[in-house]
């Protein structure tokens, strides 16, 4: 059933069909419940021929045809509809099926556009995403990337799989112990979905350079990675290379129970402006420290199915994005719902007119 029309049933033998065109509201007679049942049988998930069958069954004093004609009756009342709809033709029949949750959820998040449910998925399936960081947040970043179907997700991380980890980390094992995090990952997210490509490789990131090679080709980035720390280090790299790239990235972490995402797109404003917008406020000197250890299982999955979000939204545009901003919330005080919008830095060393003038210069001189 289309969402405008959900039915509502009223005593034993009546149905009402409300929001339909025009304000008007339909009311079917059903004394038998065959009409209800019917209903209730179009979730989505079976094809008119499967509720015919699932209505006959029910009601054994009612022949195939009689229950096709009630079927009918429904199909053709406008107030139905395909939830497959067309079958876009770079999904298999095993994708459509496995992904049939997340074309409701993208048809839900835009209903002006019910089409884009599997305009959506093709979206996702088309893309590249970078994992830098298969840590707490970046081991459910991925997970979550994989599961949601992106098609291709190159994850990066030069650490072992230490026994702290498995507090948090959600792709390892104990049994897993000293392997390499790139190599234990990849193989649990092909177990996750087959049909996604990873890649990996354990490959220090030690310059603005280094970054700007690794980013390169990506549709997203997920920022997962908090080493070399302070105002000069990875987060810094990342965020001029993704301007330079014009991708779109997302930057997930967590203070103690304090989790967020900072989601930034090319057009700013960027992660230097918003460290600018933090430390205005600030005597002269005193560090702002955007991530700690703390963390428990939750913060850590909460972190990184927000950055996960994050990516999603960039590669699908469900929701619509525009500008940057920072969202989260506090576990030890879940009414402390964090959101922002930071503004802009008219000096900023990266995003400002100058500074994108100046890039743009250096890239046609190299």
């Amino acid at each position: 059933m289309k969402a405008q029309h959900r039915p509502h049933r009223y005593g034993n033998d009546r149905i009402r069909i409300g929001g339909s065109v025009n304000g008007v509201t339909a009311e079917i007679s059903d004394p038998d419940g065959h009409a209800w049942a019917a209903l209730k049988a179009m979730d989505g998930t079976r094809t008119p021929e499967e509720v015919v069958a699932r209505l006959h069954r029910a009601f054994p004093g009612l022949t195939e045809a009689e229950a096709a004609d009630v079927v009918d009756l429904l199909l053709n009342s406008g107030c139905v509809e395909d939830a497959a709809g067309p079958r876009p033709e770079e999904l298999s029949l095993r994708e459509l099926e496995r992904y049939s949750r997340n074309a409701a959820f993208f048809r839900d998040a835009d209903p002006t556009r019910p089409e884009r449910g599997w305009e959506a998925q093709v979206r996702l399936k088309r893309s590249r995403v970078l994992v830098l960081g298969l840590g707490g947040t970046g081991s459910h970043t991925a997970w979550a990337l994989a599961a949601c179907g992106v098609g291709e997700i190159h994850c990066v991380d030069r650490d072992p799989v230490e026994l702290p980890d498995l507090t948090r980390q959600a792709l390892y094992r104990e049994s897993d112990i000293g392997s390499p995090k790139v190599d234990v990952a990849a193989a649990r997210l092909a177990e996750v979905n087959s049909s996604v490509r990873v890649t990996a490789e354990a490959r220090p990131v030690e310059c603005e350079e280094d970054m700007l090679d690794l980013v390169r080709g990506f549709d997203a980035v997920a920022m997962c990675a908090d080493e070399p720390a302070g105002r000069g280090g990875i987060r810094v790299w990342a965020n001029r290379a993704c301007l330079s790239e014009k991708i779109p990235w997302a930057l997930g972490g967590y203070n103690g129970p304090l989790v967020s995402v900072a989601a930034f797109t090319p057009g700013g404003p960027c992660y230097e402006c918003l460290t600018a917008s933090v430390d205005a406020p600030l005597a002269p000197g005193i560090p702002v420290d955007l991530g700690g250890p703390g963390a428990i299982a939750p913060s850590a999955g909460v972190s990184g199915h927000l950055t996960a979000q994050a990516v999603v939204a960039f590669l699908t545009g469900i929701p619509a994005t525009s500008g940057s901003y920072v969202t989260g919330i506090n576990l030890a005080a879940p009414d402390q719902h964090v959101y922002t919008r930071h503004p802009g830095a008219p000096d900023c060393p990266a995003c400002s007119p100058d500074a994108l003038r100046a890039e743009s210069l250096g890239s046609m001189a190299r």
